[in-house]
């Protein structure tokens, strides 16, 4: 009979994390994020989920203005408990470098969240309204049409004084789009991935 492993979990500061302790804590699994004062693991991601993100960033590169960089899976820090990881963001050129291991929120033009179950709540209520409360101005939230087979994207813009996101469009086939900057990605492409 072998012995099962330990697992020690780290017991959590009084009044939560901070987005110190994130980035100092050892041993965290990739893509830890913190959400009000909580750690949140991720769980391992169907395949619409990848393809989805692959497509977005091959489509925002092909795209995004000189000023701007799209990045993968990066921690953005909205306040000292919160540092949320977007699935894309599209952040200051001036911002990157390859020793970043999170960026400011002031630094964040849009944000992108493929919905996944284990996520679902956090990507359709709980991050879009932190990201609109700290001022990102464009967030899309990505879902598959019923039966997870075709994409849908759902594209935001903040409402300045409400500090709330409106909706812009739902887009299906195409993404065709010239806030924040001219985009167009066929949806359909995931077909081919």
């Amino acid at each position: 009979m072998t012995a099962e492993p330990v697992h020690r979990w780290h017991r959590p500061p009084v009044g939560g994390y901070t987005v110190d302790d994130l980035l100092t804590l050892p041993d965290l699994p990739p893509h830890t994020e913190l959400i009000d004062g909580s750690l949140v693991f991720v769980s391992p991601q169907k395949e619409f989920h990848s393809l989805m993100i692959f497509l977005l960033d091959v489509g925002l590169r092909a795209t995004v203005p000189d000023a701007y960089r799209v990045r993968r899976e990066m921690a953005v820090v909205l306040d000292e408990r919160n540092a949320p990881e977007p699935d894309l963001c599209v952040v200051k050129a001036d911002a990157v470098g390859l020793g970043r291991t999170r960026y400011a929120v002031e630094d964040v033009l849009l944000a992108v969240e493929v919905v996944s179950p284990d996520s679902e709540a956090r990507d359709r209520d709980t991050k879009p309204h932190k990201y609109a409360r700290a001022g990102i101005e464009h967030y899309w939230l990505v879902d598959a049409s019923e039966g997870w087979h075709h994409p849908v994207v759902q594209v935001f813009e903040l409402d300045h004084d409400k500090r709330v996101y409106n909706l812009a469009g739902v887009y299906h086939d195409r993404l065709v789009l010239s806030r924040p900057f001219p985009v167009e990605i066929d949806l359909t492409a995931i077909d081919q991935l």
